[in-house]
């Protein structure tokens, strides 16, 4: 036998170094590959050979296949061995921890992983049942020397791994374990600590000594496997072990901090132990660490940290890199300091009664430090810290805080400055973005989310100390109004002499504009109006009224302070004039005298803002305006008639802000008049034969907008004035349909003649101004709808020139952004808009198409009543519009149910179930695996990228449908507000989290309109179609969504009524095959798991049926099914609790959960539950002295019979 070992051994180590060979013949390698795959699932010498293969006089490659093969024997063979041979192979095991590995400098990392394994799965098996000495053998092998005693911490480590943080055991395995390493925790921490501290005290005691050094670093080696394990412990013990002591471990801890090869790990452990949740009087004694010395030791080794955290590159250069140990280091103590602020804010002001620190002065020093550090990652670190304090309701209040505060927003005034690109080396921040960022984009898109964070506690800040605040942004708007612009060396790609988005001045003024607007917004919160610093910000608002400057970044963060100002006009009416003079020229801005140049982004953004700046003025103080009405509007007269290089945008803009106005006329005939002379020239155009011939066929259509023209290099796009008049046309009527509203007051409402009755209820009935108009222009709206609709049929797509074919087709930027492909920054301000014809064509038919549906929307909302009561408007609009109109719905009062919505909506679910359907099948035989179609599709990129924006479009489709039929149907209760889960206990925390519980059963009810059209059967057949389809297209978050939420509330409405068993049938097969396709998904899972227990115990009953679904369920236990229908149908028999009901039925249907691609063909592990160490008893007797466990004495340390 021998022999043959060896013989087999030779030709394994031949195969293993075939296959590692770089060089070896791909054909060479799968052979070998073969080989040592049949070896190990089929040989019976793999036992003999693994340990042979595992002696450290081979090569590590060899040892670690040897281990392995080991490895995989008590993993998938350890239930059929003998226990002689379960013996031999656990005493090999020990023997190879005890003699079978270098010295602990020497050995490889994964030959050590790998033994560890090798014991732990033993562990997992046998333990505590059949190996009750297991933790005394452990000890003992760390008297044996560093190497034993690091495998020893890895074996821990790995065992509290696999148990606690994966779980990969039964339940019933899990707990036994998971419950001994418990109750023998404090002999665990000692061992662990006493460890840890000798190994310390004897590196620090050679680290220094000549000749000593391999021993120093073996201990310290031992050190840090000791701290990892213990992070491994840290996040799931009780707390009491953790602060036992007066918080000993804490303490060594801290003082391991100053240790530069430990620290990183120590701040680890420190770091998941200051995070930890649970009782409030448990994490009382974490406040010891704000005392003198504990913060001495974090804040001494921040310190030390970053002096050592930049290095120079060599010593002829001054460029300098990230030491990333020491950098890594740095962020966990910040997350450290974080942490304890954490648990500062839960315990202070609490129940548990702990006093606000007296140092706490240090502590936030610390944080500021952190928070003013170069790095910007570490600077957003502390962002969630802030926020808590400045909200906290004791903690606000101290001195320290307050004076802090003011602090803080000075250091604001820096962190609000967007610096620290990893391509560029003009702030020290920039050699940390390198190490946190992998490109400009991934900075700016955090640099974004961070700003957004700031905002937050600016403005929590500003309530604290709002009169300083103040004036700290005016010093700084001051400052950069008086400074000059500073170009840098990043200038405009298109204009000599202007500024680009990362130019000094540009990220200066974007700063100060920000704390300007959080400050303001917060001001007039914060103080009575008698204590408003109304003179010194008219100061302000005249010097940035006065400020002239022709650069477009600039002027943009100009207009952002002049609105962010602009409340404070209120106190002095005789600036108004002067802020709308600054806001109409801006409407007019234009970088150089060529008008007909191209605009940039940047430009038109200037151009923009000022419109909006005057829609906001005029949307929130349209009382405040109401003076200047015929001035307003006479100066719009004259922009109208005056500047021919004002867009359709901007004019429209300019008459919606005329429009807020004029609904402060508070009389309906003088508003009335108003928007017939306003949107006469409007109305006009639109409703002449010329537009109505236009509208109404769609070839004619094509033509007028020129998609029917071959547009080339050398002619021009004649059609463009065409497009023009239609988009104006729509955004004016949009702008009057959106913002034309009646007097909230009631009394107003009635002596301006816009109540024109009551409803059966009493509530008023409101007349609109523009409803005459709107009546006039919908028939050719819903004409254009219809036309749009009909474009995409074959004979008008062959109408189609050459130029726009694919005029239809999603624009590029549309497409990124569904596929998630961000543009680079510095584009979307600097680039000049030279779009191609197809493009221009492309957004015409998108704009186009969008603003009717918005006309539409705001018609239900602005109208109501008179729009709601258009005769046969339900024909009409499912002649024309036939897709989603959330507005329409959402605002139908309840009356006009029947006549309108039951006959829209009826047939657009049906529609829609249908065609996503179609579109779910087409994608779900892509996804299957076809061989070589497969591939043959993978060749082609842009086929793929077209099909993944196909399957993503359908997504986004389904995801908007299912949201429409769940805000239309359901009306969902709010759930009581949970008990504080801070305060849940650790372990009844642990031996929950077994598995994910189920969730609690729906508790939505229908809506109005839901109950409505559930009256009608093909209405409500059309929704349960829909919404049980859904379950098993391949979305998960609607799959969830869905039957969580949807799927049961409508189907408990027809569960009593005439339901066929087909139906029956079909409802609960369909929430199967979600389970199939999403089983493997454990929210999912929870959910469809719940959903099939209702369907089943409500109509099992009635419909036999279900029970023959079942049984065709793969490896169901029909003993199991007969008792469970048997509780269920007979009512005088024993019921079972709903958890464990829930768990049964789990069972049942367990056969018919879909795994995962990358678990199918996954060889299943089977572990055997042993005999239960704590079931509870009625009687207190020792089970382990009382039983016979047969197999106790079975890796008894005694026995030797190999």
């Amino acid at each position: 036998m021998a022999d043959q070992v060896a013989a087999m051994c030779d030709q394994l180590i031949k195969a293993v170094n075939v296959i590692m060979d770089a060089e070896t013949n791909h054909i060479y390698r799968l052979e070998a590959l073969q080989f040592c795959e049949e070896f190990r699932e089929s040989n019976n010498f793999c036992v003999p050979c693994g340990i042979q293969l595992a002696d450290k006089s081979q090569p590590a490659v060899v040892r670690h296949f040897g281990l392995q093969i080991l490895e995989h024997v008590i993993k998938f063979r350890w239930n059929n061995m003998q226990q002689q041979e379960k013996v031999q192979l656990k005493e090999c095991a020990m023997q190879l921890l005890l003699k079978g590995t270098h010295s602990i400098l020497e050995e490889e990392s994964h030959i050590k992983d790998a033994l560890s394994r090798i014991i732990v799965e033993m562990i997992k098996r046998e333990w505590p049942q059949h190996w009750p000495d297991m933790l005394k053998e452990m000890e003992a092998l760390t008297s044996e020397g560093e190497a034993q005693t690091e495998l020893v911490m890895l074996i821990l480590l790995r065992l509290a791994e696999d148990v606690i943080t994966f779980q990969t055991l039964p339940t019933q395995r899990r707990r036994d374990i998971q419950q001994t390493l418990t109750q023998n925790m404090e002999s665990i921490f000692s061992f662990m600590m006493a460890i840890l501290h000798l190994n310390v005290e004897d590196y620090r005691k050679l680290k220094g000594s000549p000749g000593n050094e391999l021993q120093a670093r073996a201990h310290c080696r031992v050190a840090v496997a000791t701290l990892n394990t213990l992070a491994g412990y840290i996040d799931w013990v009780s707390l009491v072990y953790i602060t036992t002591g007066n918080c000993q471990l804490l303490e060594m801890l801290c003082l391991l901090l100053s240790e530069p090869e430990l620290q990183l790990e120590a701040a680890e452990c420190l770091l998941i132990a200051i995070s930890r949740k649970g009782k409030l009087e448990d994490r009382k004694p974490f406040m010891l660490l704000f005392d003198d010395v504990a913060m001495h030791y974090i804040l001494s080794a921040a310190q030390s940290a970053d002096e050592l955290a930049l290095c120079k590159k060599s010593s002829e250069s001054q460029a300098v890199d990230v030491v990333e140990r020491r950098y890594i280091f740095l962020k966990r103590l910040c997350q450290v300091l974080c942490a304890l602020g954490g648990q500062l804010c839960t315990l202070v002001g609490s129940e548990v009664e702990v006093d606000v620190p007296a140092n706490l002065c240090k502590y936030l020093e610390a944080l500021l430090a952190f928070t003013t550090h170069s790095s910007q990652f570490l600077k957003s670190s502390t962002l969630a810290t802030w926020g808590a304090l400045f909200r906290h309701e004791t903690l606000s209040k101290e001195a320290v805080v307050v004076e802090m505060t003011i602090k803080y927003l000075r250091t604001s005034m820096t962190n609000l400055v967007k610096t620290g690109f990893p391509s560029r080396d003009d702030n020290p921040s920039c050699q940390y973005s390198r190490v946190d960022f992998d490109s400009d984009e991934d900075f700016n898109s955090f640099f974004n989310s961070f700003r957004a964070q700031q905002g937050e506690v600016l403005r929590t800040a500003c309530r604290i100390v709002p009169l300083e605040a103040f004036q700290i942004a005016a010093e700084w708007l001051q400052y950069q109004v008086a400074s000059p612009i500073d170009i840098g060396d990043t200038t405009s790609k298109t204009s000599e002499g202007l500024c680009s988005i990362l130019s000094p001045s540009v990220v200066q003024w974007d700063a100060m504009t920000v704390f300007m607007e959080c400050m303001t917004a917060q001001i007039f919160k914060s103080l009575e109006e008698e204590k408003l610093p109304v003179d010194q910000s008219m100061e302000l608002l005249q010097a940035v009224l006065n400020y002239d400057n022709r650069d477009p970044l600039i002027m943009s963060c100009v207009l952002t302070n002049v609105s962010a100002l602009f409340p404070f006009v209120i106190h002095r009416p005789q600036f108004l004039s002067q802020v709308l003079f600054k806001l109409f020229n801006a409407i007019t801005f234009e970088v150089g005298q060529d008008s007909k140049a191209p605009r940039t982004r940047a430009v038109k953004n200037v151009r923009r803002h000022a419109c909006s700046s005057i829609i906001k003025i005029c949307r929130d103080y349209p009382q405040f305006i109401l003076p200047c009405f015929d001035v307003f509007y006479n100066h719009v007269k004259k922009l109208f008639s005056s500047d021919p290089t004002l867009t359709h945008l901007e004019k429209c803009s300019l008459m919606e802000a005329l429009v807020l106005i004029s609904n402060q006329f508070k009389d309906f005939a003088k508003q009335k008049a108003f928007l017939d002379e306003l949107m006469a020239s409007v109305l006009t155009e639109w409703t002449s034969d010329e537009m109505r011939r236009v509208l109404w066929d769609p070839v004619t259509f094509l033509s007028f907008v020129g998609a029917d023209q071959v547009v080339t290099k050398q002619s021009t796009d004649t059609a463009s004035l065409n497009r023009g008049r239609l988009s104006f046309c729509l955004y004016a009527i949009l702008g009057m349909v959106k913002r034309t509203r009646w007097p909230a007051d009631l009394e107003e409402a009635k002596a301006g003649g816009f109540v024109v009755g009551y409803t059966p209820a009493g509530a008023p009935i409101y007349r609109n101004p523009c409803t005459a108009q709107f009546m006039v222009i919908l028939p050719n709206l819903l004409a254009l709808i219809r036309t749009q609709n009909s474009l995409f049929l074959p004979e008008n797509m062959a109408h189609l020139s050459e130029t726009f074919s694919k005029a239809h087709e999603m624009m590029d930027a549309e497409r990124n952004m569904v596929l998630g492909l961000t543009q680079h920054f510095l584009d979307a301000y600097d680039s000049p808009l030279y779009r191609t014809n197809l493009e221009r064509m492309q957004g015409f038919f998108s704009l186009l198409y969008e603003n009717c549906f918005h006309v539409l929307g705001n018609a239900g909302m602005s109208l109501q009543q008179e729009f709601y009561t258009i005769a046969r408007l339900a024909e009409e609009l499912a002649r024309s519009v036939f897709v989603s109109l959330d507005h329409l719905v959402l605002s139908c009062p309840q009356e006009y149910f029947e006549v309108l919505l039951c006959p829209l909506l009826g047939p657009l679910f049906s529609y829609m179930q249908q065609r996503l359907d179609v579109k779910w099948q087409v994608i779900n035989q892509r996804t299957s695996i076809n061989g070589d179609d497969e591939e043959e599709v993978v060749c082609h990129e842009s086929k793929v990228t077209q099909e993944m924006l196909e399957e993503q479009l359908v997504r986004l489709l389904t995801r908007e449908m299912m949201d429409f039929l769940t805000v239309s149907c359901i009306s969902r209760k709010a759930h009581d507000p949970a008990a504080n889960k801070e305060e849940i206990d650790e372990e009844d925390m642990m031996m929950d989290s077994v598995q994910s519980p189920f969730p609690a059963q729906p508790t939505a009810e229908l809506t109005e309109l839901g109950k409505c059209l559930m009256k009608h059967d093909n209405i409500y057949m059309s929704l349960l179609t829909l919404s049980f389809t859904s379950l098993s297209w391949k979305d998960t978050s609607n799959c969830h969504r869905t039957a969580s939420i949807v799927c049961w509330t409508l189907l408990r409405q027809v569960i009593g009524g005439n339901l066929l068993p087909e139906a029956a049938t079909w409802f609960y097969t369909s929430v199967l095959r979600g389970l199939q396709v999403h089983g493997q998904h454990e929210v999912c899972n929870s959910t469809l798991s719940l959903l099939a227990m209702l369907i089943y115990e409500n109509l099992r009953p009635r419909f036999i049926e279900l029970r023959a679904v079942m049984t065709q369920i793969p490896n169901i236990s029909v003993e199991a099914l007969d008792q469970y229908d048997h509780r269920l149908m007979d009512p005088t028999a024993q019921k079972v609790g709903e958890k464990k009901r829930k768990d049964q039925f789990r069972k049942l249907i367990a056969g018919t959960v879909g795994k995962a691609l990358c678990q199918q063909f996954r060889k299943e592990v089977h572990i055997r539950n042993l005999p239960t160490l704590f079931k509870k008893q009625k009687t207190d007797k020792d089970t382990l002295n009382s039983e016979a466990l047969g197999l106790a004495a079975l890796f008894s340390p005694e026995n030797n019979d190999l």
